[in-house]
């Protein structure tokens, strides 16, 4: 900790223009209108966290205002608005013995304290646990994408709280809603809302009513319980800050911001439709996630079809991902290494399945295809001469089969086919081995 985490005598704030920069980028992705003139304030509240006894923040005249998102749930587009997006300086954290709950002792983390963050308030258009969940990912996404934010949610990059309120089906007014915290990952948010949404409900229908305050997830009981009361705006008495002047935006700042922005997911998706022929569900997978969207694209400039590379990601690839929970920038398996596969499989050194045991080896080990088929003895088998010895062993072996075929059971070329493979433990080319075998049962049938 410093002085200025600490909010020491004399101490001054002093505003790093990169963060305006970040928050007019986000903005601008957000579709958001930038304020002209935005204000910072002091947001006056007593906590352990708050040394100061004030945080800066901005209220009446927050940086921009009046943008959305377009979230797609079940294959249905809908607008989230976005009521403003703001800047301020975090908080210190509050570190537990236990779970919150159970804790004896509290204590004060102040490392963080001054550090600054952007605030993105949504419009009360999300209706369901699943819904805020999307939103989420989706903001993320667009954050990733533009460089403002890892994204990490564990290690409280991207926090995320929750207003929840319930109402009856046809009023339009919104019910009593209380903040959520503590929810830092994309299945605790919608296990929270799930519960916090059902807990309002029995509240009201047993004839109670729901007090607004906030109240924090408990992972570990799958519940949210108390933790304050929840106070008003006017609880907080905002005031400008007097040691921040404010910020002025004008067209110019503005159009060169707008022109430093990266293609954005929605923008990425549609172009691998357009240039790869993807599904829009391939497409959509592909670029939740920029690295893997990154992935995919240095995979297809290695060589690598878009559709094998397509498939290959989203079935071999994030399969291994997520059993144990890694994002593409950590794989062990290089794009160059990847496409490196394909073009043995292209040219028959490998069986698509062998290029699969290949793959899990190339993961586990980090050694490139060509080392594991090699190591491994993998390479296939596409001698003719070969494979021709083992056709006439496999027919031989099998006569009760051999005599049913030649009695016109077509189907059973595929045992003898697998009989064949299982021989050379899926070395052998499965191309070559239906040829010949058709060759073979062929002239049996003949001169039968």
């Amino acid at each position: 900790v410093c002085p200025v985490c600490l909010g020491m005598p004399g101490v001054l704030p002093v505003l790093n223009k990169k963060v305006v920069e970040f928050a007019l980028k986000t903005a601008l992705a957000l579709n958001c209108q930038i304020a002209q003139r935005s204000v910072f304030a002091r947001k006056n509240y007593f906590y352990p966290d708050l040394p100061k006894g004030y945080q800066i923040s901005q209220y009446e005249k927050p940086l921009a205002e009046n943008g959305w998102i377009e979230i797609e749930l079940n294959g249905t587009k809908k607008k989230i608005g976005i009521i403003r997006v703001h800047m301020e300086e975090d908080a210190g954290k509050l570190v537990h013995s236990e779970d919150f709950a159970r804790a004896e002792y509290s204590y004060v983390d102040y490392n963080r304290t001054g550090v600054p963050l952007m605030e993105i308030v949504s419009a009360p258009d999300l209706r369901t646990p699943e819904e805020a969940g999307a939103y989420i990912r989706q903001l993320r996404n667009i954050l990733v994408y533009l460089g403002v934010c890892d994204g990490n949610m564990q290690e409280g990059s991207l926090r995320c709280d929750a207003n929840v309120s319930v109402r009856a089906k046809g009023s339009m007014e919104f019910g009593t809603r209380t903040e959520l915290k503590n929810m830092n990952s994309f299945r605790n948010l919608q296990r929270a809302l799930a519960y916090e949404i059902e807990r309002q409900i029995k509240v009201i229908n047993n004839g109670g009513e729901v007090v607004q305050e906030t109240r924090l997830w408990d992972e570990a009981t799958g519940k949210t319980m108390g933790m304050r009361g929840k106070e008003e705006a006017h609880d907080y008495r905002y005031f400008p800050d007097p040691d921040l002047i404010p910020i002025e935006v004008n067209e110019n700042w503005i159009k060169e911001i707008k022109n430093s922005l990266p293609e954005l997911p929605t923008q990425k998706k549609e172009r691998f439709i357009k240039n790869y022929g993807l599904s829009e569900y391939d497409a959509g997978v592909l670029t939740q996630d920029k690295e893997l969207a990154d992935y995919f694209e240095a995979v297809v400039k290695n060589g690598a079809p878009a559709k094998w590379a397509s498939n290959w990601i989203m079935n071999e690839l994030l399969r291994e991902l997520n059993a144990e929970e890694k994002s593409a920038r950590d794989c062990p398996v290089s794009p160059e290494q990847l496409a490196s596969l394909y073009k043995m499989i292209e040219k028959a050194t490998i069986s698509q399945k062998i290029a699969k045991t290949t793959f899990i080896e190339m993961y586990k080990s980090g050694k490139t295809a060509e080392q594991v088929v090699k190591e491994k003895g993998l390479e296939q088998l596409s001698d003719d001469a070969e494979i021709k010895k083992l056709v006439e062993e496999v027919v031989q072996e099998n006569p009760k089969e051999l005599e049913q075929y030649l009695a016109g059971k077509d189907k059973l070329l595929g045992f003898f086919v697998g009989q064949l493979m299982k021989k050379t433990q899926g070395k052998a080319n499965p191309q070559l081995v239906n040829q010949l075998l058709k060759e073979y049962l062929t002239k049996l049938k003949e001169g039968k």
